[in-house]
């Protein structure tokens, strides 16, 4: 009895790791492609504010406005 008890709970623990072990898998999947999007946000943002100081600079001085 103890024993089919001991084996039950065995394999109980090993399906809730089976089942760990996926939802780390998939995070990770979700980490790295979040990531990714970081990173392509992140050379995005920088393009744009290459881009605006490139035109600041060619603005006139009398056109720019400061508070």
């Amino acid at each position: 009895m103890e024993s089919e008890n001991n084996e039950k709970r065995i394999i109980e623990l090993q399906t809730k790791i089976s089942y760990q072990e996926d939802l780390i898998q998939e995070l990770n999947k979700n980490v790295i492609y979040q990531q990714n999007q970081i990173d392509q946000l992140s050379v995005l943002c920088e393009r744009m504010k290459e881009q605006l100081n490139e035109v600041f600079a060619r603005l006139p001085e009398s056109s720019i406005h400061t508070s």
